[in-house]
């Protein structure tokens, strides 16, 4: 199976200081290890870029360069498939706008569930489950749990 990973989690799988990296580092783990894949998008490299080049200043910066943000978004397009944008996403996403009542920032989670659905991906690796918990056909994991589940 494929999971595309949100945001978050690639901002903290690269901050070892992060409450959350151990678990999202154990997680993507153990999926790889059961030979699953992961997927990516423009939007969360998008995202990802946004974050960690703004400065620590700024809300939820991390401050990072441009040279330390290129190789980390180079790690991430080796290990997972970054998803095409197609006119079928869009023309999926603006049905899901209207379908779902989307309104705000929200807008952004309904165009990764449009990408996913496009791709016939229905798993997520997210922080934020309640962001997806009102789309159908979504299996949402939190890196805890995944990382919570006992090895064979």
């Amino acid at each position: 199976m494929q999971y595309l990973v949100d945001t978050g989690a690639w901002l903290r799988l690269f901050d070892r200081t992060d409450a959350e990296h151990a678990d999202i580092r154990t997680a993507l783990q153990r999926l790889r290890s059961g030979g699953h894949s992961f997927a990516t998008c423009t939007q969360n490299i998008a995202e990802f870029w946004n974050v960690s080049t703004r400065p620590k200043t700024a809300r939820g910066g991390y401050g990072k360069s441009v040279d330390v943000t290129e190789r980390r978004v180079e790690f991430i397009e080796r290990f997972a498939t970054v998803l095409d944008d197609s006119p079928a996403a869009y023309q999926h996403w603006r049905t899901l706008l209207s379908q779902y009542q989307i309104q705000g920032t929200t807008v952004h989670d309904a165009r990764l569930v449009a990408l996913m659905h496009i791709a016939g991906i229905q798993n997520i690796v997210t922080l934020n489950v309640g962001d997806f918990a009102r789309y159908q056909g979504l299996s949402i994991s939190r890196p805890k749990d995944i990382a919570a589940v006992s090895q064979p």
